[in-house]
């Protein structure tokens, strides 16, 4: 790719000879990284006019800069950056010539303190990648997802596209949503019960901005959703974790004073629990008398292998103390970051406007590239396209799993894209990921889930929507013999078992 000629500037008032700083701006953005080793620069003359100096400058420049190997020369065809310039950088970058800004003096890090860091963003690099909440792109309808996309971008719809829709949403979206989506959870809710966000995570930080103040406490479920916990840490609220059982969240356990309950009810993250509905009525009827919201994160409600999904904690609220959270990120794919809230119409005016101080609202062509998707029937077709592939990796995996011995912490769970399993007695989930790694295989250690990172150590989390039935078997294999050769390594510490 060329460097164009306004990638340069001068100072004439720098107090430094023109040439020397043309120089000095080369070097500087080579060791950055900016420029890169065979671009092209802009011929002399162009830079030259782009500058205001004499051509003989510019010239002069770039011929000190081949001496030092910076720069090469090629006949009729200009100057690029050096090929052998990357062997020849320092191992860092040049001392500054000014002292550095002080911002550790101004940043708390609380945000940077709170993100999660043990995930591995080169996944698809591993060859049985148990990765949870990535797409297999063959699952996916590129075909239809590209044609809804032109529809969106066509020129009857495009003036609609440019404009700024301050808080306002697309129409035909919601629409579809409140018509088609939410029914099926047995929800109704009118327009003004919606907004857009971009994705789960946003609606949970949008949800713990409006309802959260620093030092208010709310309950979550632990083992929980490691983005919700960063997510409650960085609004600095008072987070009480309650332990789940095999029915999911006990209301009986959650503490008195707390401004709102976070609950996975329908498919508990990470151990797929299923709370049933009398503990649902008896949640909703503590809310009720206690004076806490309860915030129902509803994800992947649509892989369900058990017969029909057991009604949304919002279809059977009647008080209106829940505030409902839904995500495409799993029926259609992760990229595409959008989901809604659903609650009180109050409620909801006030998140619309925070999210409208934040980011106004979701890109409107992917809003409407979805309304399109929807709308034309792909997103289901690709949801059941989805739930045939993911069941017949669970039954592999299950198949697997007997078969090596390994153990299931949730045995009666049914539905989703994971598992969630328990190491044998003393062995850490941590180490086993550690020596699974060089072998291509990718797990989740349980201790990001929990309150406590050390009850997590027994446990670990496989899923099935990144890695193809064929590959499964084999993963499984390898886990199998990883943990045989921690057992035959020696005694291990007793792990805490919830």
């Amino acid at each position: 790719m060329p460097i164009p000629p306004d990638a340069f500037f001068l100072d004439p008032a720098a107090g430094l000879p023109l040439q020397v700083q043309l120089r000095r701006q080369i070097i500087a953005a080579v060791t950055a990284g900016r420029f890169r080793a065979g671009e092209k620069l802009p011929s002399t003359r162009a830079l030259a006019r782009h500058l205001g100096v004499a051509r003989v400058t510019v010239a002069q420049a770039f011929a000190e800069l081949v001496s030092t190997d910076y720069l090469a020369s090629r006949d009729r065809s200009g100057h690029y950056i050096s090929d052998s310039i990357e062997r020849r950088l320092e191992a860092g970058p040049p001392a500054p010539d000014t002292p550095r800004f002080d911002w550790d003096s101004q940043l708390e890090g609380r945000f940077a303190r709170a993100q999660r860091r043990d995930r591995e963003r080169d996944w698809r690099g591993f060859a049985y990648p148990f990765v949870y909440g990535q797409a297999d792109p063959a699952l996916v309808d590129h075909a239809a997802w590209r044609d809804c996309a032109m529809r969106a971008l066509g020129r009857r719809e495009f003036d609609s596209l440019t404009g700024d829709l301050y808080d306002a949403d697309d129409p035909e979206l919601v629409d579809h949503i409140a018509r088609h989506i939410l029914p099926r959870r047995g929800i109704s809710a009118g327009r003004d019960e919606i907004v857009l966000t971009m994705g789960a995570q946003n609606a949970l930080w949008l949800v713990a901005q409006v309802l959260l103040r620093p030092g208010t406490s709310c309950a979550i479920e632990d083992p929980s959703y490691p983005g919700q916990r960063e997510i409650l840490r960085a609004s600095r609220a008072r987070i009480l974790p309650v332990p789940v059982d095999a029915r999911g969240l006990p209301p009986d356990a959650i503490p008195p004073g707390v401004a709102a309950v976070f609950t996975t009810a329908s498919h508990q993250c990470p151990t797929n629990s299923t709370m049933p509905l009398p503990r649902r009525k008896e949640l909703l009827a503590r809310a009720q008398d206690q004076g806490f919201a309860v915030v129902e994160d509803d994800y992947e409600f649509e892989m369900s292998f058990a017969g029909a999904p057991s009604p949304a904690l919002k279809a059977i609220d009647r008080a209106g103390a829940v505030i409902y959270i839904g995500s495409f990120s799993k029926s259609v794919f992760p990229g595409v970051r959008l989901g809604y809230l659903v609650a009180d119409p109050r409620f909801i005016a006030e998140a619309r406007a925070l999210r409208g101080m934040m980011l106004r609202h979701p890109p409107g062509h992917m809003q409407r590239t979805l309304a399109h998707f929807l709308s034309l029937g792909h997103y289901d077709a690709q949801a059941n396209r989805m739930r045939n592939a993911y069941a017949r990796r669970r039954a592999v995996m299950l198949a697997a799993i007997a078969h090596h011995g390994l153990t299931l912490a949730s045995p009666q769970a049914s539905g989703g894209s994971s598992l969630w399993l328990a190491t044998p007695d003393g062995v850490d989930s941590a180490e086993l990921a550690a020596r699974l790694r060089p072998r291509g295989v990718l797990i989740e250690p349980g201790a990001a889930f929990y309150a406590d990172p050390v009850q997590g150590r027994g446990f670990f989390r496989l899923a099935y929507s990144s890695i193809t039935a064929e590959r499964i078997p084999q993963g499984i294999a390898w886990i199998a013999q990883a943990l045989g050769e921690i057992a035959a390594a020696g005694p291990h510490l007793p792990l805490i078992r919830p």
